[in-house]
């Protein structure tokens, strides 16, 4: 039997490597040796005017290449593998849950309709961690279920921001575009007062932590600090109970055009002088917040400003500058003395007021677009949304990267965190109200109202949580961000 020689073995060895070469860039796991005469064999006998060196390192670089989109590859199926997990799971709780009536055919469609959620999903998503694809989908098992239980009705004008008193009587308070800041009863839905000491939007409206006072922002300029003193209505029978919530469950079409007619609530008093003005800014006053202990306020302008304020003198002690564009927020830490604006220049910034003699500040930018808030929680992170359609999650101790990253299809407006509960809400410009854990699963979305309200969105939301968690949204029409300056403090305004 004929033995091939060495040296024709090796040239047909070099064949058939070029060959193959010539089809797709092959990945070896040989010796080191072993790839490094790879290139040499795949050299000679080829036409090239490249020096060998140059030619060598271009190998090399293609096979980095190859291996990258093995891993690729290899997470790819890893990735359909727990799509087929998933989508098992689901179809198997589709058959318990409708085992009486379903279908063979409606069992194939929503395994369909899975398929298609799950696919766009990870279209959307390809970038992020595979840990991170895998929990969002995972949340599609366990969302909790919300219901309306009671809307606010009496202003005009689009609701730009909720705040709940920190103290008793615990009363919900809205700031509108129509000028005036209202207080409700949260069980009753009944207005209980209407300040009215603005000439221009209220932005923002926030609540002493233990005193019946109440600090709001405006477009006129100006932030005001006013006393406020209610008393709760009493508890409804059951009997009412039971007719409001069958109530909110009709069309509200015509009971807006009877409530339409009248000058608002008869028996909400309302009050205009204001127990303090603060004055300093020369923009759109869009947000103010409480320092821990309530004796300094904070506010942020369309000035590029954010100032500190004394609340018994009034007078300006800090003015926060560094903000290349308007501001959008600011936030006060709950326990200590930490301030976070956010503003249109993509950035928020982090103030440290701890050490009186020192005042620092950290810049994160950690967005495409526009911040359009950041909130501290109650351990120690910060929670930012912004106008490039995602939330982010950082820890204060390392603020280098966020901890986690919430990507959605739509901007977010003002978002709010619960204090018990540690859940996001997200109030987006399409109207739509999500909710999220702290690591990004998604757990649920608000059921929209029964009013006919068209090209709305949601600006803001924020937590009730002195009997049960509850989130209460307000919406307001973006036509009111392109009028006059006392109409234009959305949240993400343009």
């Amino acid at each position: 039997m004929p033995v091939e020689s060495g040296s024709s073995a090796a040239s047909r060895q070099a064949k058939q490597k070029r060959k193959s070469h010539s089809l797709s860039i092959r990945r070896t796991n040989s010796t080191e040796q072993e790839r490094a005469g790879v290139p040499r064999d795949m050299l000679e006998g080829q036409d090239s005017k490249l020096p060998l060196s140059l030619r060598t390192n271009l190998l090399d670089l293609f096979g980095q290449i190859e291996r990258e989109f093995e891993n690729l590859y290899i997470e790819n199926i890893e990735l359909r593998r727990e799509i087929e997990t998933l989508n098992d799971r689901l179809t198997a709780e589709g058959q318990t849950f409708d085992a009486g009536d379903m279908t063979k055919g409606a069992l194939k469609a929503k395994a369909s309709h899975s398929t298609s959620q799950l696919s766009q999903k990870l279209k959307t998503t390809y970038k992020a961690s595979t840990s991170k694809i895998v929990s969002s989908f995972k949340a599609t098992t366990s969302r909790a279920v919300c219901q309306l239980v009671k809307e606010y009705v009496g202003h005009r004008d689009g609701i730009w921001d909720l705040s709940v008193t920190r103290t008793q009587p615990v009363v919900l308070g809205t700031a509108s575009a129509d000028h005036s800041a209202m207080l409700w009863s949260i069980e009753a839905g009944k207005c209980l007062l209407k300040y009215v000491g603005h000439a221009g939007s209220v932005n923002s409206i926030k609540f002493h932590p233990t005193e019946q006072m109440a600090l709001t922002a405006s477009g006129d300029q100006t932030a005001h600090i006013w006393r406020y003193m209610v008393q709760l209505p009493a508890p409804q029978a059951v009997a009412e109970i039971t007719q409001t919530i069958c109530d909110d469950d009709v069309d509200f079409s015509d009971k807006d055009e009877a409530e339409g007619d009248g000058d608002g609530p008869n028996e909400c008093p309302s009050i205009r002088m204001a127990s303090a003005t603060l004055k300093s800014h020369q923009g759109v006053v869009i947000a103010a917040d409480w320092l821990v202990g309530g004796k300094q306020v904070v506010t942020a302008s369309w000035d590029r400003a954010a100032n500190l304020y004394d609340v018994e003198t009034s007078e300006l002690v800090h003015s926060l500058t560094g903000h290349d564009q308007e501001l959008t927020h600011c936030c006060t830490h709950p326990t200590q003395r930490l301030v976070v604006t956010s503003s249109r220049d993509t950035t928020f910034r982090l103030w440290d007021f701890r050490d009186p003699s020192i005042h620092s500040v950290n810049v994160f930018q950690g967005h495409t677009d526009t911040v359009t808030s950041a909130v501290f929680t109650v351990g120690d992170n910060v929670v930012s949304g912004s106008d490039d359609r995602t939330v982010k999650v950082w820890d204060l101790k390392n603020m280098r990267s966020p901890i986690a990253t919430i990507r959605t299809d739509s901007a977010v407006n003002r978002i709010s965190v619960s204090v018990n509960q540690r859940i996001i809400a997200l109030p987006h410009d399409n109207r739509q109200v999500r909710l999220f854990d702290m690591s990004g699963v998604r757990l649920a979305r608000l059921p929209r109202s029964n009013r006919q309200v068209n090209d709305t969105e949601a600006p803001t939301s924020h937590w009730v949580e002195h009997k049960h968690p509850s989130i209460a949204s307000g919406e307001v029409s973006p036509a009111h961000r392109e009028s006059a300056k006392s109409h234009q403090p959305g949240p993400s305004a343009h």
